[in-house]
């Protein structure tokens, strides 16, 4: 009898490589927490172009892709680099145009949120209220008033801003660890990842580790991603760096910090991206030039979860 290998496991080239094409629309999701890095870094990589990046919280991720010339719009609602300073290659596309025009597509937080569960869900678009009295749809011609289709107490139709569904070619997530079918298990801040999974044509996720399927089987609950919503499952230790993976290691301070005084410089933000990126040739090699010492200061302490016991029927 012959066995199917349904296993999901890919290298993060090969991932990168099979599902990620130049032209595509890719969303990048992570909120602080869990923010698929490294892959970002191996998009840089296969010099991938004329990318259109959706990203709710575009940071320091987004600044390396601007910045190789991966990115030709950016969709985001948010840019800064985490309360530690500024973007600096975003900011010189975006205000001056140095050294090429970037086109930046700006919504509010719940907006994107609103179009990522309008994507999953399939829906023509989704609506809010959050932006009524804001200048936001002076700026951008996608925020648009329907009349409801019921009337309101008072016997009228209310008009009411929507927004369009986001449905990225690929959506990029990390996440702390899955089995070898690709069901993906992730705690702790978890953000919009799985709407923005559900609402792509193709999904990669890289984790931490890939873990026996009984211990995937055990906790059910945590699993935010069923399998047959995964196209590619990548072992990609400490993947998320120089953000945190709640359990595994936390939030790299020192680097966002020292990112506002890199990125302010073009030069220098590109000879960050051949030594680190380009040179280190892959994730392994970028944790090498991090060095041990460094690694080691961002590990944490255990903060072991209850064990649940979800019960079963038995036999009669």
């Amino acid at each position: 009898m012959t066995t199917v290998d349904r296993s999901k496991i890919a290298s993060l080239e090969d991932a990168i490589a099979e599902h990620v094409h130049s032209g595509d629309v890719v969303s990048i999701e992570g909120f602080t927490h869990a923010i698929p890095v490294a892959a970002g870094h191996e998009i840089i990589r296969q010099g991938l172009t004329d990318l259109t990046l959706v990203r709710m919280t575009a940071d320091i991720i987004a600044d390396q892709l601007v910045a190789a010339g991966c990115v030709s719009t950016l969709v985001s609602s948010f840019i800064g680099n985490s309360s530690a300073g500024s973007l600096g290659e975003l900011r010189r596309r975006i205000e001056r145009a140095d050294p090429a025009p970037l086109e930046f597509v700006e919504y509010t937080h719940h907006s994107m949120v609103c179009r990522y569960l309008a994507g999953a869900q399939r829906l023509p678009f989704y609506p809010l209220r959050s932006i009524t009295g804001s200048d936001l749809p002076s700026v951008n011609p996608d925020y648009r008033q329907v009349e409801s289709p019921f009337p309101g107490p008072d016997g009228t139709r209310e008009k009411i801003y929507v927004v369009p569904p986001i449905n990225p070619d690929v959506t990029v997530i990390h996440a702390q660890r899955s089995d070898r079918l690709g069901n993906i298990q992730m705690w702790g801040l978890t953000g919009i990842q799985a709407e923005a999974a559900f609402a792509a044509d193709r999904v990669i996720v890289t984790v931490e580790e890939i873990v026996d399927d009984d211990i995937v089987r055990g906790d059910p609950n945590r699993t935010i991603l069923p399998s047959h919503a995964v196209d590619a499952v990548v072992p990609v230790p400490m993947g998320a760096h120089p953000s945190f993976a709640q359990g595994y290691y936390d939030r790299d301070n020192a680097f966002y910090l020292e990112w506002a005084h890199i990125s302010a410089d073009h030069e220098r933000l590109i000879a960050w991206l051949q030594e680190w990126v380009i040179e280190a040739q892959d994730h392994f090699g970028y944790l090498d030039k991090l060095g041990s010492a460094r690694i080691d200061g961002l590990a944490v302490g255990r903060a072991e979860s209850t064990p649940v016991d979800y019960g079963r029927r038995i036999p009669r």
